[in-house]
């Protein structure tokens, strides 16, 4: 089993070395690491309690948001097109190994 490792950069700007395991979605492997990501909705895509900003050219590889990603995260704190996506919606993949994950601000 391999994992990736991650570096998150909190609220407050510190960074954080993260591992994240085959079977967690991103919003898992920043909670279970313990950083304040709150993901009240259990990472069903009905809140944007898990907000991140990406590299654009991570989001853009991802594909498009689902239309339920996409109408939370306009109404969310610090929405930027280009950068913003739900945590409970990234699944975890090999190439994403060493990519920086920002925390958006809380709502």
């Amino acid at each position: 089993m391999s994992n990736n490792t991650l570096t998150v950069v909190d609220r407050e700007g510190q960074q954080h070395a993260v591992q994240w395991e085959p079977e967690q979605s991103l919003m898992e492997a920043l909670r279970d690491n313990d950083l304040p990501v709150l993901a009240s909705c259990g990472g069903t895509a009905s809140c944007a309690t898990c907000h991140v900003f990406l590299d654009g050219d991570i989001v853009t590889s991802l594909g498009e948001r689902s239309e339920d990603e996409a109408e939370l995260l306009v109404d969310a704190e610090g929405f930027r097109e280009d950068c913003s996506r739900l945590s409970c919606q990234v699944a975890f993949e090999d190439r994403l190994d060493g990519m920086t994950v920002t925390l958006a601000p809380e709502e």
